[in-house]
């Protein structure tokens, strides 16, 4: 985290602060912003397909952003999240995982079709989908899955001055959370060598309606890590129903009961104010999950609840970044 994380009069001031950016937000418009097709390679020949909403002209950046789906989705099903951020500051990364949208496992000629293989999906991929090692050298990991594919060309793209990736936020929705914030564990992980760090590159880490577990896949060993229990900030958005968000929320609170805030509460998650608050429950009144509560846009101007909105404020005010 910044060293220049939010300071607040009280915390009943927070849920107004990460909403800051709730008035309605303009649509990227104009050839240049179009979404550009990536297509890129994982270290078992799985290809995998990312969409590139690039920063609108002219203006500030907020940062990167990587942006998953939940299962059986793709990027077109959280693509008005990733267009409602590209409009506010945000280059966005939103990748098709594999054996969903247009990724593809590696197969044989008999193997899976493409719009099968997110039915046959196993624990093993979802692994593969956040894994990040083998070796000394992050550049040259023998195991480089999804996510780790999406960072790196982030990072070359950042190293060719194309874009701005710092903060980079990690962004998932269902079981896509679990997918990204096992990255993020996995981002952790790397060493730093002679030349500089390696790991620790997320800035910030947003869990949408996050799954506990999807089909034997289980966010505890992110909880169970050191750094997404004490950084970087995380804030869970959680639908009106929605208990893996708050029992994920409670587990990373344990890491951090002075830098939490629990909007169940209307204050700090351990009854005082907290200062520099770094953790964040904050709830969408709608029974929804997964994509679906990533895309939630209430109608009501004079009581907007939205997942951009909320992770805008979250970049802007927690990640110490200026409009």
């Amino acid at each position: 985290m910044r060293a220049g994380a939010v300071h607040l009069a009280t915390a009943l001031l927070l849920p107004a602060c990460l909403a800051a950016a709730a008035d309605p937000l303009p649509a990227a418009a104009g050839k240049e912003n179009a979404p550009q097709e990536l297509l890129l390679e994982a270290s078992d020949g799985a290809t995998i397909a990312a969409w590139y909403y690039p920063l609108p002209k002219d203006a500030a950046s907020l940062g990167t952003v990587i942006l998953i789906h939940d299962i059986d989705g793709s990027h077109r099903t959280v693509e008005p999240l990733a267009k409602a951020l590209q409009a506010a500051g945000c280059a966005v990364v939103a990748p098709d995982l594999r054996g969903h949208g247009a990724s593809v496992m590696k197969a044989g000629p008999t193997g899976p079709a493409p719009e099968s293989q997110a039915k046959s999906l196993r624990k093993t991929d979802f692994e593969i989908m956040a894994a990040a090692t083998g070796g000394s050298v992050r550049e040259q990991a023998d195991v480089r899955g999804d996510l780790e594919c999406v960072y790196e060309w982030i990072r070359q793209q950042a190293a060719k001055e194309k874009l701005q990736m710092k903060p980079l936020v990690v962004v998932g929705a269902g079981a896509g959370a679990t997918v990204a914030a096992r990255w993020a564990a996995a981002d952790a992980a790397w060493p730093p060598i002679a030349s500089g760090p390696q790991g620790r590159q997320v800035g910030g880490v947003v869990l949408i309606g996050p799954a506990f577990v999807s089909k034997g896949f289980s966010i505890q060993p992110a909880l169970s890590q050191e750094l997404l229990g004490r950084s970087p900030p995380v804030l869970v958005l959680s639908g009106s129903d929605d208990r893996d968000a708050v029992r994920i929320f409670d587990q990373i609170k344990r890491h951090r009961p002075r830098e939490a805030f629990d909007e169940r509460k209307g204050a700090a998650a351990n009854g005082e104010a907290a200062d520099k608050p770094t953790l964040f429950l904050l709830k969408v009144p709608v029974n929804r999950s997964g994509d679906a509560l990533a895309c939630y846009r209430s109608t009501d101007p004079k009581n907007p609840h939205d997942a951009a909105s909320r992770i805008i404020g979250f970049m802007t005010k927690v990640l110490n970044v200026a409009l």
